[in-house]
């Protein structure tokens, strides 16, 4: 039986388990990614409505605003694909698109970003779009599910498509089934 830590915050909380996860998944984020991951965790916490927008809908929307308006939307597109990505890949099952959509709408929605912002946070979010198969990996091991979380098929092609160290871990899973054939002989699976 493991044993239950209560933190004081919410925010605690999501520091905590980020903190698990990148042990678990041998990857250490930088501070200010690490930061920005919990922060941004703490701020979705209670918004459930992730599964009722259409996201290339509203990157789209913003590249038609200005200003405060147009940073806002960009940073919920790409914060939304990145918890998608990184909590809830099924969606893209219900969606009929590849995880790896959500990676190159998100790390686009960054990108943007970090071209608009000034000079401090345009570091912050350009780090977040080059390092969002990272943050999501990181993620993808906070739910701390059995393999079922993804399909062998949704990890080849999230590997494939990202080379994902959580997707190369599920592959490395079935290593012995029928899905060897696909990976040319310089691969290695863990």
């Amino acid at each position: 039986m493991t044993n239950v830590i209560y933190h004081e915050t919410i925010t605690a909380e999501w520091r905590a388990l980020v903190c698990e996860a990148e042990k678990a998944s041998s990857i250490i984020l930088p501070d200010e990614l690490e930061g920005y991951l919990v922060l941004m965790l703490t701020r979705f916490t209670e918004q459930t409505h992730l599964a009722d927008t259409v996201l290339a809908l509203e990157y789209l929307e913003a590249q038609t605003m200005t200003g405060f308006a147009k940073g806002e939307t960009l940073r919920d597109v790409a914060d939304k694909c990145l918890l998608i990505a990184g909590l809830f890949p099924q969606r893209a099952d219900k969606k009929r698109v590849r995880i790896s959509y959500f990676v190159e709408v998100g790390r686009s929605a960054y990108d943007a970003l970090a071209q608009s912002k000034r000079a401090s946070l345009s570091q912050l979010f350009a780090d977040l779009s080059q390092n969002f198969v990272l943050l999501m990996d990181v993620l993808l091991n906070c739910r701390q599910l059995p393999p079922q979380l993804l399909t062998p098929m949704q990890a080849l092609e999230l590997w494939s498509d990202t080379q994902s160290k959580f997707a190369l871990k599920i592959l490395s899973m079935h290593k012995n089934d029928n899905y060897k054939i696909l990976f040319p002989s310089s691969t290695k699976l863990m």
